[in-house]
């Protein structure tokens, strides 16, 4: 068991055990920023709230499929409903997507 880190006056400080820090010296915070973007799924136009890291990586599965993101976020939500009966939240969906597409490529 990892052992308790106190900082001063005896506290527990939970960051100084980390030993690989999330926040890379070239890390973009516009990455972080959410953009909110209008889709055709299925025909229906919508709009979706993710942010700008996520509009990336689906950029680059829609270029991989010779497709437009939303002909691809169109097979996304047409599949969930013939394999899963749908989803509460499919902005959720949408970012795991993107995090299993990016584990997959190995840039994760």
């Amino acid at each position: 068991m990892d052992s308790v880190v106190r900082g001063k006056e005896g506290r527990f400080d939970p960051l100084k055990g980390i030993g690989i820090d999330p926040f890379v010296s070239e890390f973009d915070m516009g990455l972080a920023q959410p953009l909110s973007r209008s889709v055709r799924l299925n025909g229906f136009a919508t709009c979706l709230r993710l942010e700008q890291v996520y509009w990336d990586i689906l950029g680059e599965m829609a270029r991989a499929n010779r497709c437009s993101v939303s002909a691809l976020l169109s097979h996304v939500d047409r599949e969930v409903h013939l394999r899963h009966g749908g989803v509460k939240n499919f902005s959720g969906l949408v970012r795991v997507v993107c995090v299993v597409h990016s584990l997959k490529e190995g840039r994760a």
